[in-house]
């Protein structure tokens, strides 16, 4: 069965599958009121280690243009409506769920 990842922007989790089986859940933050994170099925197209600025330790891109999971340089923002759009992890996190998920994964993002 396939790896694939649920979030529920609601309640601020990002949940990893396999298949049917939940193997982690992790707490995140998702888009403001004026830049929701955009609700649809997507894949993971790339990753990007280090990319600077706010997007922390990795960046993982969507395919929804501008989208990503990414970490952050602002802990404190995990479990909120703050970023652009982005699903936002802490460092220690993105950089577990990377490990567990190859390019090419599906997001699945909802309310």
């Amino acid at each position: 069965m396939a790896r694939w990842i649920d979030v529920s922007t609601s309640k601020h989790q990002l949940k990893l599958f396999d298949g049917n089986r939940l193997i982690k859940t992790y707490p995140i933050a998702v888009g403001k009121i004026l830049s929701p994170t955009p609700s649809g099925t997507y894949k993971i197209i790339n990753k990007q280690p280090n990319p600077g600025g706010p997007f922390g330790v990795l960046w993982m891109g969507l395919s929804q243009p501008h989208y990503g999971i990414h970490g952050t340089n602002n802990p404190a923002s995990i479990g909120k409506d703050v970023s652009h759009g982005c699903i936002r992890m802490f460092n220690q996190d993105v950089l577990d769920l990377s490990s567990k998920v190859p390019v090419g994964t599906s997001v699945y993002i909802h309310r």
